[in-house]
């Protein structure tokens, strides 16, 4: 573990305790003494307050855990807004802060968003509401003028974490909010909430963002997930586990992002985000169940719309002959493509490829309107390369936004060549060739005595995700038998000197010669009350 662990970048011990008493404290995020007055005012005077939420797993938490923790402190009218991906576009715009004005709103409220929304944060305070801006993503050259405004990443912020997720964001604003009614006397001796409730909400937002697993997201993670192992959880996250035969007493931290996450996504691509939402704040356990179903059937459609673009994809780079090895970057259009579904090709397309991709698929019901979706590989920076394609070239998008490895924009279909000519070329002149190469990270070798089930069982109880990723071992095998499951996966037995093993290769429908330098993670296959070890296969070398 200590050689993992520094491998990590791990430089003091403090980074390995994840107990709550080592969180930042929440005044160091700038911002948040303002924000705690805002809503601390609104639940001393009753005002009705409006969350508007992103469309993506971190929007939806973010939301549930706003409401949730309102309402325990005391806030009687609390309600969402969530945009629509398809009619309304990215953010608080005019028109949602109409909407929930005419829904009685004196506080807006936005997770996960908000940062851009200078023009919607103006038409809500000329309606007469206040506005708090709750956001991660990276400013732009113009800040809101918000009465509030929480973020991280905004000039000033001196807050030791830059990678809070949106739910992040949202939980540490309650915890400030919480001190300021507090000191105000608010509740009797000992009454006040317990936030430490919402952090499975938190862990599940902040890993489904693929957000940096600094240490203090590491600590969110790790006592949300100390919580959903004993069952304290809200019902729709159990009803989710349920749906997904995942059992929540062995949850890890890529649990939540590969089964509990994309089902929740799911909605906010195929149908409204406003069902996740709900799923993650009901407390009815026959309601909660009934909406993770629901999630379950969009994930499946979900599904298959996927595997069709991806088709459509790869007949796309056939027919316009792109040459995916010459090429510094991807960027593809098809009036096939489902809007909600193209970040994730892109990623598929980025990892197959190894290359900065870019996908658009018409804007539903918005004339010529294309929506973009972009995911990037380390040394290309996505938002840095819009914002220079927009001063480039001022015509090409009418919005953007977004981080360094995921991003989105907005742009006509008569500007889509412009915008890929300026794409490559950018990709072409920022990206070092060598980056251009698939470079696997290992952890070395694992003897026989150090791969076994205990040290696995311990591996599975740590936090691994993006910037710490989980250990990747590399060994040479014998392949003693393989065989095909359902055309897709192969199934391996391995051998080496002292120890025999199981493993699985997804996606792999090819099978190995006698021998094989793979790369491997340990992982505990549980059956039939049964724990054994067990090799996920990621690649051979």
């Amino acid at each position: 573990m200590a050689r993992l662990w520094a491998a990590r970048g791990v430089a003091q011990l403090e980074d390995l305790d994840l107990s709550a008493q080592r969180l930042l404290p929440p005044s160091t995020l700038r911002g948040s003494e303002n924000a705690a007055q805002l809503l601390g005012q609104a639940v001393l005077r009753q005002q009705s307050v409006a969350i508007v939420a992103d469309y993506d797993c971190d929007g939806a938490t973010a939301c549930a855990v706003a409401i949730r923790g309102l309402r325990m402190m005391g806030a009687k009218q609390v309600f969402f807004e969530v945009p629509d991906r398809r009619l309304d576009g990215y953010g608080l715009t005019p028109s949602i802060a109409r909407r929930v004005h005419e829904r009685g709103a004196e506080i807006l409220v936005t997770v996960d968003n908000g940062i851009a929304s200078v023009q919607g944060v103006q038409a809500a305070q000329t309606l007469g509401m206040r506005v708090l801006i709750t956001d991660h993503h990276l400013p732009g050259d113009e800040l809101p003028a918000a009465d509030a405004l929480v973020n991280p990443n905004q000039p000033g912020c001196s807050f030791a974490s830059k990678h809070l997720a949106g739910v992040g964001v949202m939980f540490y604003v309650l915890l400030a909010t919480r001190a300021w009614l507090r000191e105000r006397g608010h509740w009797p001796a000992g009454g006040e909430p317990r936030l430490d409730t919402l952090l499975p909400l938190v862990a599940l937002g902040t890993v489904a963002d693929v957000v940096t697993l600094d240490a203090n997201n590491r600590r969110l993670v790790h006592l949300g997930l100390e919580r959903i192992r004993r069952g304290q959880m809200p019902a729709g996250m159990r009803a989710l586990f349920d749906v997904s035969a995942k059992p929540h007493q062995w949850v890890s931290s890529q649990d939540l992002g590969f089964s509990l996450g994309p089902r929740i996504n799911a909605a906010g691509r195929l149908a409204h985000m406003g069902l996740g939402i709900d799923c993650l704040l009901t407390e009815d356990a026959t309601q909660a169940l009934a909406c993770a179903r629901t999630l379950d059937d969009i994930n499946r459609q979900r599904r298959t719309l996927e595997d069709n673009m991806r088709e459509q994809a790869l007949a796309t780079l056939e027919q316009t002959e792109i040459d995916t090895e010459a090429s510094s970057a991807l960027c593809l259009y098809d009036d096939r493509f489902h809007e909600g579904i193209i970040g994730i090709l892109a990623g598929r397309l980025k990892d197959q490829h190894h290359r900065p991709t870019f996908v658009f698929a018409p804007a539903h019901g918005q004339g010529d309107l294309l929506k973009g979706s972009g995911r990037s590989i380390p040394g290309f920076h996505l938002r840095d390369a819009l914002d220079a394609i927009s001063k480039q070239h001022p015509e090409c998008m009418t919005q953007f936004g977004g981080h360094a490895m995921a991003a989105g924009c907005t742009l006509h279909l008569s500007h889509w060549a412009e915008f890929e000519r300026a794409f490559q070329h950018l990709a072409l002149e920022w990206i070092d060739p060598h980056d251009l190469r698939r470079i696997w990270v290992t952890d070395g070798d694992l003897t026989a005595d150090e791969l076994n089930l205990q040290h696995t069982l311990e591996l599975e109880l740590h936090i691994w995700g993006a910037g710490f990723p989980a250990p990747l071992f590399c060994s040479e095998w014998q392949v003693l038998g393989q065989r095909l499951l359902g055309e897709k996966h192969l199934k391996l037995n391995l051998a080496r000197p002292g120890q025999q093993v199981d493993a699985i290769w997804f996606g792999r429908n090819e099978t190995l010669g006698a021998s094989a330098r793979l790369l491997y993670r340990p992982q505990v296959n549980r059956w039939q009350g049964r724990e054994t070890l067990q090799l996920m296969i990621e690649g051979q070398v």
